[in-house]
Parts: structure tokens; C-alpha cells; sequence
């Protein structure tokens, strides 16, 4: 995809969509969660971009396994397990009380039990409260504008990927975080970073030095889709460090945050340039300070 056919995203003309959608994406990655077996740093939880939409990937059960996945072409979730298929529609007034509890259906009809804290996790990022099963509020299904988020997912999937190998370290595959809805690539330095969350989900998450890079579609604090990348933990003076392009910069109160705003990637001449260029300064920025091994870790390009 290149800069002129990115789509625009903004927040404001899809977020009721946005806030159903997050809600559904939650509901199957708390299954993915209980059915997976689990990996370090919380990726077992993680859903990725497919060629049509999201999905969870082959999670393993006692015998076979099961694929839970949304299309965001043909606007269905589609559950295979074992040579068998169940399709729900995905379409506006669908609320997420009636997609929990159709989708626990199909599963309990495929011999599948699994139990879930069905209740949203995080309320103030993904918009809601309301226990699944109870949620008739949130019922709004854009299909443009669903369809665009995916396209964006893909396009930046594949950017992240290109990054991704220029590393020698430990790194996250690339993959969606249904919590805050984000699409995320972490590296690793190696060293142990200091446990000081009280949360076990961050314990768990930063339990090891990182730079973390990711795209959010925007919420109550940024709203507007736009890129971002932080070290964990923050080493002093990282806010000194450039960025690259000239549109990015460091948030100004808080922790330090690289941003880079969507819109200026989108109208950019050559968008995978800028938003390399940004991963890129972003790494070099926190490796420096954090003094890695840059030239063990990364590859030449």
C-alpha cells in the first residue's frame, strides 16, 4: 500500500465502532488466553493481522485445536476447530452481549468449555464496564470503517516486520495487544529490569529491559491514530535523543513518549520511509541511553 492509498482514520467519525469492535476483540482474546498455553511477557494472550482480519492462530487443546478469527472483508468471525466451522455476522446492532454469548455457544456446540472473566479488562481504555453478558449498549458496527482499520493493520504489519529483522536480539513476534487495542513490537536487551508494578499483567510484561514500538487507532489521551515508542525502564536523558521525521517528537509531560501522528505518516511522500526513519531514531534514541550493545544487537540494512 502506498502513501496516497492509505486510508484516513478519524477517530471521531468511528469511535462508537471502535469501542464495539475493541469489545469483541476482548471477548476473543480472553478465550485465547484461557486456551493457550502460556508464553513469557503474556504473547499467548496476543491476536495478529491475517489476510482478511484478526485472529488468534491455532491455539492447541487436548485434541486438535481451535482458530477463532475475525474477517474484516466479509465482516463475519469464522471459529474452525477440528474440520468443523461456525460463521457469525459482524454487522451494526450486533450488541456484545449478543456476540459473548453466541460465540460461547458455538464453542460449547464444538465440545469446547472455557470459562472467562467476562467482564471488560482496563474499562477506561476500551470505553466500557458493562460485564459482556449484560451489554446491549455497545451494539455500533462501521464496516468502512472496520475495513480501513484492518487495511492500516496490514500495512503497518508488514513495516513493523521489515524493522523487526534488523534485529539480532529477542523481540516479540508482531502482534495485537487486545487490552488497549494496539499493535505492538518490543525489543529485548537481555538484562532484567527492576520489578516495581504493582499489577502482575506489567510484572509479567517488563519483567526484562525494552523498547517497545507500536500504532494505536487513538483514544482519550491521543485522539487520533498515531505511532508511539518507549523504553522500559526509561534511562535518563532520553528525551534529549532526535527523532526522525521532522513530525515526530517526544510527549511532553509523563514518562517519555516517542509520537508520530498517522495523518503525517499517511501524507508523507514515501510513508514506509518515515515510518522506518522513526522506528529506527526511536531504537537508536533508548539504546543509546540505555547503553545496549547496538552494534551486537543490530543487523546492517
Amino acid at each position: 500500500m502506498s502513501s496516497s492509498t492509505l486510508p484516513a482514520l478519524p477517530l471521531e467519525t468511528w469511535e462508537a465502532s471502535k469501542i464495539t469492535l475493541h469489545l469483541y476483540l476482548q471477548v476473543i482474546g480472553k478465550i485465547r488466553l484461557m486456551l493457550h498455553p502460556k508464553l513469557n511477557h503474556w504473547w499467548h494472550v496476543t491476536l495478529y493481522v491475517s489476510a482478511r482480519g484478526l485472529t488468534t492462530g491455532a491455539i492447541p487443546l487436548a485434541h486438535g485445536n481451535i482458530e477463532l478469527a475475525f474477517d474484516f472483508v466479509e465482516h463475519q468471525l469464522v471459529i474452525d476447530s477440528n474440520g468443523q466451522r461456525r460463521l457469525m455476522k459482524l454487522e451494526h446492532g450486533l450488541s456484545v452481549a449478543t456476540f459473548y454469548d453466541t460465540v460461547m455457544n458455538h464453542l460449547r456446540e464444538l465440545g469446547v468449555e472455557v470459562t472467562i472473566v467476562a467482564k471488560p479488562f482496563d474499562p477506561e481504555r476500551c470505553g466500557s464496564n458493562i460485564p459482556f453478558a449484560e451489554d446491549n449498549q455497545h451494539a455500533h458496527y462501521d464496516p468502512e470503517y472496520v475495513n480501513r482499520f484492518w487495511q492500516i493493520l496490514g500495512w503497518v504489519d508488514g513495516v513493523f516486520r521489515e524493522f523487526q529483522g534488523r534485529f539480532y536480539g529477542k523481540s516479540t513476534p508482531v502482534h495485537l495487544f487486545w487490552h488497549s487495542m494496539d499493535l505492538v513490537l518490543t525489543r529485548f536487551s537481555g538484562q532484567a529490569a527492576p520489578m516495581e508494578a504493582d499489577s502482575q499483567v506489567e510484572r509479567e510484561a517488563y519483567s526484562h529491559e525494552v523498547l517497545s514500538f507500536g500504532f494505536w487507532a487513538g483514544d482519550n489521551n491521543v485522539p487520533a491514530p498515531a505511532f508511539y515508542a518507549y523504553a522500559y525502564p526509561e534511562p535518563k536523558g532520553l528525551r534529549e535523543e532526535p527523532l526522525q521525521p521532522a513530525a515526530a517528537a517526544w510527549t511532553g509531560e509523563g514518562s517519555a513518549m516517542a509520537l508520530l501522528m498517522y495523518d503525517d505518516v499517511r501524507e508523507a511522500t514515501d510513508a514506509r520511509a518515515d515510518l522506518l526513519a522513526f522506528l529506527e531514531s526511536a531504537y537508536q534514541a533508548g539504546a543509546k541511553r540505555a547503553n545496549w550493545d547496538i552494534a551486537a544487537l543490530t543487523r546492517d540494512v
